[in-house]
């Protein structure tokens, strides 16, 4: 009995890429951030991270360990902030590397330091005046299926699609005092659609045709986030200028068309919580009312007594321009 093996390698060249690298394209948001009205000063903002809440993994067959979105929200985020042109971000996710580098700076130009008389100043690290928190919340798969097919005499097409959806929060922290100024939450759909054709049919006696074609096209979901961050920041943007938080250059520019779709957006969202509520029927509980639940004759005269007071309060017109500070 005699058993043979063997193995060849056929090419040991390496494979050439397909394609060229390119820019990653804008999205729509990116457009709008670029075209913003300027502010009166932009804010050292600090971002220590951008994390996946949502705990979804890819569906089978894709490897379990494989998150469903992209795991670099903080370098979108960053990227968002520095185009929108209202903030100037500072270095926080990787701060230890940064204090490294200057101690190697030191270490390269003082070798000694007793020896030197006049020690090396580098800047100091500029601090964040406001920081910029959230995360990836939800990624919700199949919130929408649908297809339509047709087929006759055996030639037929068919096409079918799938919604996802995914949903991002920001939040504005004040670094001096920790006091949440604002938070908004976007929400971005993420399409796949499928379209194929297909021939069975026989075209003569014992000849049979069969041939079938398709074609997929899924929205990249890191498209899909980075617009979803980027809408986050104007809305955040157009939120702190309607609060006073912060300033435009020009006070003209607050009546622009791009801030006046994002407060109709937000009316819209109100005005849908408004019916759902009114449909509902259910009576609003007043925080007092909880607390002192066995008076609530005492709970009426008092809300009565903090209505007046409010009223009788007048508003200065330095708390009317009160605004977050600038550099």
């Amino acid at each position: 009995m005699v058993h043979l093996t063997a193995c060849s390698v056929m090419n040991t060249k390496p494979l050439e890429s397909f394609g060229t690298a390119e820019l990653t394209p804008n999205t729509n948001m990116t457009r709008e951030l670029n075209n913003l009205p300027l502010p009166r000063g932009k804010i050292v903002t600090a971002v220590y991270g951008f994390k996946d809440q949502s705990g979804q993994y890819k569906a089978n067959p894709d490897s379990n360990f494989s998150t469903a979105v992209t795991q670099g929200g903080t370098s979108i985020l960053v990227k968002a902030l520095r185009d929108s042109k209202w903030f100037m971000p500072v270095e926080r996710e990787n701060l230890q590397n940064v204090l490294t580098e200057r101690k190697i700076i030191r270490a390269i130009e003082q070798p000694n330091d007793s020896e030197t008389k006049n020690p090396i100043k580098l800047p100091t690290l500029m601090g964040a005046k406001l920081l910029i928190e959230g995360a990836v919340v939800g990624y919700d798969s199949n919130i929408k299926t649908g297809g339509l097919g047709v087929k006759y005499l055996g030639v037929g097409s068919a096409g079918q699609y799938r919604a996802d959806q995914v949903t991002v929060n920001l939040r504005a922290v004040d670094a001096n005092t920790g006091q949440i100024l604002h938070t908004v939450s976007t929400t971005k759909t993420v399409y796949s659609t499928q379209l194929t054709s297909g021939v069975y049919k026989f075209i003569s006696y014992k000849s049979l045709l069969e041939a079938e074609v398709g074609t997929t096209l899924n929205e990249p979901v890191q498209i899909a986030v980075q617009e979803a961050i980027e809408a986050a920041v104007v809305n955040l943007i157009v939120e702190g200028i309607d609060n006073r938080s912060w300033l435009l250059a020009n006070d003209s520019d607050k009546n622009a068309p791009i801030f006046q779709r994002y407060r109709q957006q937000r009316m819209d969202n109100l005005a849908l919580n408004d019916t759902q509520d009114k449909a509902k029927k259910i009576k609003p509980t007043m925080l007092n009312e909880v607390d002192n639940a066995f008076d609530s004759t005492k709970i009426k005269e008092q809300n009565k007594l903090k209505t007046e007071q409010i009223k009788r309060v007048p508003i200065s017109s330095e708390a009317k321009s009160q605004a977050f500070s600038f550099d």
